[in-house]
Parts: C-alpha cells; structure tokens; sequence
C-alpha cells in the first residue's frame, strides 16, 4: 500500500483497530500505525497532512 491507498488504508485501519474511534486519533499516532500496517510499503517522507486527512475520513466513514 501507499499513501495514496487511502480507502484500503483506512479498511485496513478499520479492520486492526476495530475498538478505537478514528474521531480521536492524532495525526502523529495516526501515521505510526498507517506505517505498521502490514501491507504498507511507502516512503514516510511522502506523508503530509492532506493524506492524513483523507485517511482519517475515510476511517471515520468505515466505522459508521
């Protein structure tokens, strides 16, 4: 997966992290467990707060 990912990146989220409520997530926590994902291959340095954004939606949208 890369950055880019962001709707498989926030199933996958969703799917390790099912008790926590993506609404309280920061972005600083948010990216470490983006980049423990299993599946997730890309360059940290490719991360802004854009992306984060749009995978923190995206999780939010997967647990509702």
């Amino acid at each position: 997966m890369k950055w880019t990912d962001t709707q498989r990146i926030a199933e996958e989220l969703y799917d390790a992290h099912p008790d926590t409520d993506p609404k309280t997530v920061r972005f600083t926590h948010l990216r470490d467990l983006i980049m423990a994902l299993p599946d997730f291959d890309d360059d940290p340095a490719r991360c802004g707060e854009r992306i984060l954004e749009a995978v923190q939606q995206a999780w939010i949208n997967e647990a509702e």
